[in-house]
């Protein structure tokens, strides 16, 4: 007992120990750790803070780019229009052939009794209207009959009598006879014959009241019936419902009476044409999908209830302006189209589009109808608009200037090689010959080698520019050292100037080896 109570006391004193060295430490780090930021700084701590936060990245600048005739050809570039024109949406999906509600018939009778024959047995089987379904006997149209053949007699011997109310008493009770087998529904080839024959008949025969198909028959032989009872129930499927289940996204777009068609496996090659009818109120909460009926004629019967078929709605959505979907330029967070100007350029367009309707997109921004754009190596343009971005050397010339610019172009040669040979990723040394129409070298001269290449949203890989300033080494030679962030093709640009005024411009490609 006395071990058990010393091992107590020393584990207690372990633990405040413990609990001391703990709030120490506390107090100790909360004492080293700046009081938080209230929107008080000093100059010195907003620089700092401007330069630890970098700014957020954005989209490389584009610049309009003029390439000769040739090189468009070479590369591949083609143009489309920009055209505004009727557009009509499409939504696919799928659906289920159901029978047309408002073509259903109930063959119920007004009265009871006992069915005797029946001469349609079987469900799905065809029947025309006034085709004889079965025979009934009922004891209630039995007495009604015999009624009003005694109040026919009644009112024949009464209406020759003087005595006031007789005659027309006799008649009242005669057409309360006739109107009460009318209201049961029997025929009126049935009371005719009940007047020429005077005898009542036991069996009655029931007609088809419509033309159509038999999917439900309860009425059988020997089987007693009551006037709520529903002996059969008949389907014109003459047209037909099918319900369509569409997303809810798309459920705005779509309106009683559009169009719609319908493919189904069974018969290929063929398609079949209806409108919308309804859209049901409610929504599928697993599916998210709401039903939306549309209606198509049926008149050869080849659509079967239970089909599972393949529908589309057709969603007009007026005259709208429109380009090829191949004319656009997904550049990162922008859509961008090069529009062909009169003066040769491409000019890089931001666009704001709508939906996508096949082959074109909606253009709700950004473009006007008959303007031409690049449809075809978009890629190629927005590389090298780019690249004339990062240099900074886009200057649009004056109207009337190409036969001056022609003149004035620079007139030296410049010449690019490397160490290694070719260039690799990381660090190089460049070297650039620089030598005057005749061939003699240049020198004196300020020249620079830049490199580009642009950026490749879909790899996840921002666009890259290395400048590289080369040193004048004597007869015409320059040099200078700048690393490659990566493998691959660089566009490169020479510049080199001398008293101000640019003596060589060139543009070529340089293929770098090593990894991305």
């Amino acid at each position: 007992m006395k071990t058990y109570r010393t091992g107590f006391l020393l584990a207690l004193v372990g633990n405040i120990l413990l609990a001391v060295v703990l709030v120490g430490l506390w107090l100790h780090f909360r004492k080293a750790t700046p009081a938080p930021d209230m929107g008080l700084q000093t100059p010195n701590s907003t620089a700092q803070a401007s330069t630890a936060t970098p700014p957020a990245s954005a989209e490389t600048p584009l610049v309009p780019v003029q390439i000769s005739a040739q090189r468009l050809q070479s590369i591949g570039v083609k143009t489309g229009n920009v055209e505004r024109k009727l557009v009509e949406d499409e939504i696919r999906t799928t659906g289920t052939v159901a029978i047309d509600e408002t073509k259903l018939a109930y063959v119920q009778v007004r009265y009871s009794g006992f069915i005797e024959k029946v001469f349609v047995d079987a469900t799905y089987q065809y029947i025309r209207k006034g085709q004889p379904l079965f025979t009934i006997y009922s004891p209630d149209l039995v007495a009604t009959e015999r009624e009003y053949l005694v109040a026919k007699h009644n009112q024949e011997q009464m209406a020759q009598s003087t005595v006031p109310g007789v005659a027309s008493s006799a008649a009242s009770l005669l057409d309360a006879a006739s109107e009460r087998l009318k209201q049961w529904g029997v025929p009126q080839q049935e009371i005719a014959r009940l007047e020429s024959t005077s005898q009542v008949q036991q069996e009655l025969e029931f007609d088809s009241p419509v033309s159509g198909y038999i999917t439900e028959r309860n009425a059988l032989p020997s089987v007693a019936v009551q006037p709520d009872m529903r002996l059969f129930t008949v389907a014109n499927l003459s047209s037909v419902w099918v319900q369509a289940q569409v997303f809810q996204n798309d459920l705005g777009r779509i309106k009683v009476g559009d169009p719609a068609t319908l493919t189904v496996s069974t018969f290929p090659g063929r398609t079949f044409r209806g409108r919308v009818d309804f859209i049901y109120p409610q929504l599928d909460t697993d599916t998210r999908t709401a039903k939306v009926r549309v209606v198509f004629s049926n008149s050869d019967l080849q659509l079967k209830p239970g089909m599972f078929v393949n529908v589309a709605l057709k969603v007009p959505m007026g005259r709208q302006l429109v380009i090829p979907a191949s004319g656009v330029l997904q550049s990162g967070t922008r859509q961008i189209a090069f529009v062909q100007r009169s003066d040769g350029y491409l000019d890089p367009r931001e666009v704001e589009l709508g939906p996508r309707i096949g082959d074109d997109f909606i253009v709700l921004k950004g473009l006007k109808a008959d303007e031409q754009i690049v449809t075809s190596a978009n890629f190629l343009v927005d590389s090298e608009s780019q690249l004339q971005a990062a240099l900074g050397s886009f200057v649009p010339p004056p109207p009337g200037a190409g036969a001056a610019s022609a003149m004035n172009a620079p007139q030296a040669n410049a010449e690019l090689t490397s160490q290694p040979n070719p260039p690799n990723k990381g660090s190089n040394v460049f070297r650039i010959k620089l030598t005057d129409a005749n061939g003699s070298p240049i020198s004196g001269a300020e020249v620079s080698v830049t490199f580009f290449m642009p950026a490749m949203p879909s790899m996840g890989m921002a666009a890259m520019r290395t400048p590289v300033t080369l040193s004048d080494k004597g007869n015409g030679i320059y040099e200078g050292t700048g690393a490659l962030g990566s493998g691959g093709t660089w566009q490169t640009t020479i510049l080199a100037k001398k008293n101000g005024q640019t003596i060589a411009s060139k543009q070529l490609s340089v293929n770098a080896t090593g990894g991305m």
